[in-house]
């Protein structure tokens, strides 16, 4: 069984990856590993910032681990919030102040299809590889719903009628972009593992 710590803080994040992994892969968070550390995300895409945080927690660590960075981007509003999703609002507003902005921002315009975009940054053996997941949907009038977190509550995946917010996690998982970037992820170590087996 193979132990990856994820780099990350926020546990939303970690239970959703744990729904989709079978018992070959033990996921451990930053503060299961002892690790009390905020990793900036500096950069201008997802594919830097999650490159960022699985490369600084492999230079604390020198062990395996992997990093994700999502952003929702809005096409009418050119791709905002995108890498700056979760401090959209500010350095220090939450899920409802993004939201808040997001709407207002949102107000009038009629085109509202949006896609949440997850890019996970695996070093595994001291290589760095990259897996990528989309959803496609769109940005809901109002905000509603009580599950989930980020955005959740104002975006409807393409091929539902209703918000994640709305949603178990079965259900979110049906159409999740975390989901489809892990099991593009999940199905390379499988490989991997095994052709070290050899």
């Amino acid at each position: 069984m193979r132990t990856l710590i994820f780099a990350t803080n926020n546990e939303n994040k970690v239970a959703e990856v744990r729904s989709v992994l079978d018992d070959s892969f033990t996921v451990i968070s930053l503060k299961e590993a002892g690790i009390d550390i905020d990793i900036p995300e500096p950069h201008d895409t997802l594919e830097e910032n999650a490159r960022e945080k699985s490369t600084v927690i492999h230079g604390l660590t020198g062990k395996n681990c992997f990093s994700e960075d999502t952003g929702l981007e809005v096409f009418a509003l050119n791709g905002e919030p995108g890498v700056k999703s979760a401090r959209y609002a500010g350095n220090l507003a939450g899920s409802a102040e993004n939201i808040s902005k997001l709407l207002t921002n949102m107000q009038g315009i009629e085109e509202r299809a949006a896609r949440f975009r997850t890019v996970i940054s695996l070093i595994l053996d001291d290589h760095e590889y990259q897996f990528e997941g989309i959803c496609e949907g769109r940005i809901t009038e109002e905000a509603s719903g009580k599950e989930g977190f980020g955005y959740d509550r104002v975006f409807i995946p393409t091929g539902a009628d209703k918000p994640f917010a709305e949603m178990d996690m079965a259900g979110k998982n049906i159409y999740s972009h975390r989901k489809k970037a892990m099991a593009k992820f999940i199905q390379f170590l499988k490989e991997y593992d095994g052709e070290n087996q050899d």
